[in-house]
């Protein structure tokens, strides 16, 4: 087989929007947390005190903890899928804050990102050419033609979940679409290997093998993680191939799986407000990420879809075979 060429170059067909500058970036006060619901070692001081262990080994839930995680990862995809729900032309990325906001507190849990080493909204919006850890605010509304991740993370009864679904705004260009599935596809790709014994390494090599042969490229600079009582633990779940020695997967684990796929290169940079990270030459990213869990003979998506959960353009066939089954 010939070997794979490097990703193509493309010039997104999405005008960049304005950088915001730190004088301009919007500074609201933190929104509040009703004082009854249990919130995370950093809430206060936007600092996590959970340490990693001494040793690099992976922590086993007991199954007590995975039965909290099914309930965080619960709220986590019914926040996410309120947030899908509300995307349209014209509204703010700080609407949609707002909505995962009250969302998460109406079912009595906490929004992980709000000050989570200072991060200061509920919610990450990440727009075209934003990477990852876009940060709401009122002056950025979506167009005609966007494209969006929205990351949801919840932290319920001392467990956090963590999701993040695509979503396109109103009619988008084929490039785009082809961008958003083919992340999508490396992202279940890397999913289908997952089970006791398999190398957490293993998984980057699925996603850039998959993207590369399609012509485009996959992050180095943000990768997937463990996750529990902290928000972020070992393993570290890089998204291209590499040699790490993150461990070997075994039942109990609980991790994200969250590729990073631009049309051009994803090498990128940070904006002054020094969480949104962009790439370097205007290429559209996108992104999926599930909370999941390996079982005795193999995962578990925790933060899984439910049947009333906005589906894919690709999804729907499927969707709608389920429903005349039923």
């Amino acid at each position: 087989k010939k070997p794979p060429g490097p990703p193509r170059r493309i010039k997104t067909r999405v005008k960049r929007r304005k950088l915001l500058t730190e004088k301009e970036f919007p500074t609201d006060p933190r929104k509040a947390v009703p004082a009854h619901i249990p919130r995370p070692s950093y809430a206060d001081d936007g600092i996590p005190k959970e340490r990693p262990p001494l040793l690099p080994i992976i922590e086993v839930k007991s199954a007590k903890d995975i039965e909290q995680m099914r309930k965080s990862g619960r709220i986590a995809r019914e926040v996410l899928d309120c947030a899908v729900r509300a995307v349209r032309p014209g509204i703010s990325t700080e609407e949609l804050d707002d909505i995962v906001h009250k969302e998460t507190i109406a079912r009595g849990a906490y929004p992980s990102p709000l000050n989570y080493n200072g991060f200061p909204k509920s919610v990450c919006t990440s727009i075209n050419e934003v990477i990852c850890h876009g940060i709401p605010d009122r002056n950025t509304l979506l167009k005609e033609g966007d494209i969006l991740n929205i990351d949801v993370t919840v932290f319920f009864e001392g467990f956090h979940g963590d999701c993040s679904e695509m979503a396109f705004v109103g009619e988008v260009d084929e490039d785009a679409r082809r961008l958003v599935q083919v992340t999508y596809d490396c992202w279940q790709e890397a999913i289908k290997i997952c089970k006791p014994g398999v190398r957490y390494s293993e998984i980057g090599g699925v996603i850039e093998d998959y993207v590369t042969e399609r012509g485009f490229d996959t992050s180095r600079q943000f990768i997937g993680h463990g996750i529990g009582r902290a928000f972020h633990t070992i393993p570290n779940v890089f998204h291209h191939h590499n040699n790490q020695n993150e461990g070997v997967m075994k039942p109990g684990h609980t991790f994200t799986i969250e590729p990073m796929i631009a049309e051009g290169s994803c090498k990128g940079g940070l904006w002054p407000d020094g969480w949104t990270a962009t790439t370097d030459d205007g290429s559209r990213s996108a992104q999926f990420e599930h909370t999941f869990l390996i079982t005795e003979d193999g995962i578990e998506a925790l933060t899984a879809k439910l049947p009333t959960s906005p589906v894919q353009p690709w999804e729907k066939p499927l969707a709608e075979a389920k429903e005349a089954e039923v």
